[in-house]
């Protein structure tokens, strides 16, 4: 297998609700896309969101589940500020912030909040990575 990710796929209850906070308040590039689901182009990367049951259908799994999911997805910012300018507007658009930015024991600053399907998402400031 080739090192990268070409989808990650959000199972949401609402579409219409999870787009909106995924376009409106966190600014991602929307693809046209039929109607029932939604693209946004992450530079190589794509994120979709498709409602929760359909998903769970074509993985052949069940839809029902809650809580922590076992996983984060991540974006990096320029600076401590940025983290905690962004945690402040996904908690204004609808999303929970978890963790507020604090330092970090590796040397960065991050927080945490949740988008309003309870996806998981981590806002850092890393000075030592290089893709931001």
């Amino acid at each position: 297998m080739e090192p990268r990710i070409s989808l990650i796929t959000l199972g949401v209850a609402d579409l219409a609700r999870a787009t909106r906070f995924y376009e409106e308040c966190l600014g991602l590039p929307r693809l046209q896309t039929p109607p029932s689901i939604t693209f946004f182009e992450l530079g190589k990367t794509w994120l979709a969101l498709w409602p929760r049951e359909s998903l769970a259908a074509d993985a052949g799994l069940a839809p029902e589940g809650t809580g922590f999911r076992g996983f984060a997805l991540a974006h990096n910012v320029r600076s401590p500020a940025e983290v905690d300018a962004l945690l402040a507007h996904a908690a204004a658009c609808g999303g929970t912030v978890t963790r507020p930015g604090q330092p970090t024991d590796w040397g960065g600053y991050s927080g945490y909040f949740c988008d309003p399907d309870g996806f998981v998402w981590e806002v850092a400031h890393n000075p030592d990575f290089p893709h931001v």
